[in-house]
């Protein structure tokens, strides 16, 4: 810190004085030392998945039986984490592509994190359609083309819809995320051996720095982040359509889709600030993820739940006042009958964190705003588990009324997404820089101190 400069300046980072061999040595350090935890981790983590495969495999052979399902819940713990998955993977494009267009700088270091999870939770998104197939032998039957008797699949099916919008949504996000990767697997290329040297050098594909390559670069992430931005919206529209074009009662709604897609910002956004404060600790990140860039994701989190509580009133104040008898049994069920304890803690859990992140010291504090924003993802799971499950257990035939509990099976594979999410973004952190490098000495570079007067003012230079 310079003599006379304000000493909340230096709580900035990009206006922290580093040298650029200094900041390459402290993001590739935790990547190289890997300690005992990290290792304990993988194998505990690794145990779950291979538990969750024998789960799949034990359903795949005695059939769609061994789960919960029933007449009339025939969508369970299965869709509800689909949905779940999909929710999450829209805080990359949130953090990456939207705020890349609004030239926000905080979002540089956090933007390889979002787009990381935004990837690896698309992928275990992906898996539930082929899970709940059952005949997953059959999966090419959900592809949209004509098969041997010139027949084309039913453009009717979501199986089939969620297929084409995932698939499309983990190639553009894929590749959006391995475009910013490539000056830092340059930069990891040059300061490794090994195995490593050989890995970085062929992601690198040649990249030497030079004013071209930068300018392309740069283009480049500029057309995916417009292009991405639609498919990102689109994609949790296609999921909500899955329900709303039923006639279903609480399904039958024009506004799922805003609905959806808020809520899959609102979780999004809260897995990313949890996963950030676990990155920061276990990765020893404090000097690239600060207070400024949790108070600055703690407001989008707040703002978020705003919305999301306002589409919720909405659609639950027109469900009340149509007082159709299927749609009031339900809402009776979920006020005081036997889904009364998930509505509360869904409310609880969704509200309570949007209260707690209007103070500073809940957003600046690790600890804290690791509590709130887990809560906020305890409560959009149990709103998505009462939308696909408490949705269908009452329709218009009494008789034909239930209830659903799960099963070991549906439990296991359930878990195994989850530690397969958090495996994939272990090892990724391990593997890949976490910290994007070449977006922090960009923002270094537009980013100086000014002496105006008596005072140091920061300024910011635009950079093409």
């Amino acid at each position: 810190m310079s003599e006379g400069q304000p000493p909340e300046y230096g709580e900035r980072l990009l206006l922290a004085e580093r040298k650029d061999w200094e900041i390459n040595q402290a993001v590739l350090q935790p990547m190289i030392q890997t300690g005992r935890g990290f290792w304990v981790l993988v194998i505990i983590l690794g145990a779950v998945v291979a538990w969750g495969l024998y789960a799949w495999g034990y359903l795949v052979y005695w059939g769609i039986g061994t789960t919960g399902k029933n007449r009339p819940v025939y969508w369970t713990l299965f869709i509800t984490t689909f949905v779940f998955w999909v929710g999450i993977s829209h805080a990359g494009t949130m953090i990456s592509a939207v705020l890349r267009l609004l030239k926000a700088d905080w979002r540089r270091p956090i933007t390889r994190g979002a787009e990381a999870m935004t990837a690896f939770a698309l992928m275990m998104a992906g898996l539930y359609p082929l899970i709940h197939l059952g005949r997953v032998w059959k999966f090419y039957w959900m592809i949209p083309y004509p098969n041997n008797r010139f027949m084309w699949p039913n453009f009717q099916s979501p199986l089939m819809w969620d297929l084409v919008a995932i698939f499309t949504y983990l190639v553009g996000s894929t590749l959006y995320l391995y475009l910013a990767l490539i000056p830092d697997m340059a930069m990891a290329r040059d300061h490794t051996d090994g195995w490593r040297y050989k890995l970085y050098r062929a992601l690198a594909l040649g990249w030497r720095g030079t004013e071209g390559e930068w300018h392309k670069l740069h283009r480049a992430l500029g057309i995916f982040s417009v292009a991405i931005i639609p498919i990102f919206l689109s994609v949790h529209s296609i999921v909500s359509w899955d329900f709303a074009v039923t006639v279903q009662p609480r399904w039958h709604s024009t506004i799922f889709a805003p609905y959806f897609v808020i809520g899959a910002i609102y979780s999004g956004l809260s897995a990313l600030a949890s996963i950030l404060v676990l990155v920061r600790r276990g990765m020893r990140l404090q000097e690239f993820l600060r207070a400024e860039h949790f108070d600055a994701l703690g407001k989008l989190v707040m703002i978020a739940g705003m919305a999301w509580t306002y589409f919720w009133f909405a659609g639950f104040l027109v469900e009340w006042y149509g007082n159709e008898p299927v749609t009031r049994e339900l809402i009776h069920q979920e006020v005081a009958g036997h889904l009364a304890p998930l509505f509360y803690l869904q409310m609880g859990a969704n509200l309570i964190p949007i209260a707690l992140l209007a103070f500073r010291k809940v957003r600046t504090t690790p600890v804290l705003l690791l509590a709130a924003t887990l809560l906020v993802n305890v409560g959009m799971y149990t709103e998505r588990a009462l939308i696909v499950i408490g949705s269908l257990q009452r329709n218009d035939i009494p008789f034909n009324w239930g209830t659903y509990r799960p099963t070991w099976v549906e439990v296991s594979i359930v878990a195994m997404t989850f530690a397969g999410f958090a495996l994939l973004y272990t090892l990724f952190s391990r593997i890949v820089p976490y910290v994007p490098v070449w977006e922090i000495k960009e923002g270094r570079l537009r980013y100086t101190l000014r002496r105006i007067g008596r005072l140091l003012v920061p300024t910011a230079a635009e950079i093409e």
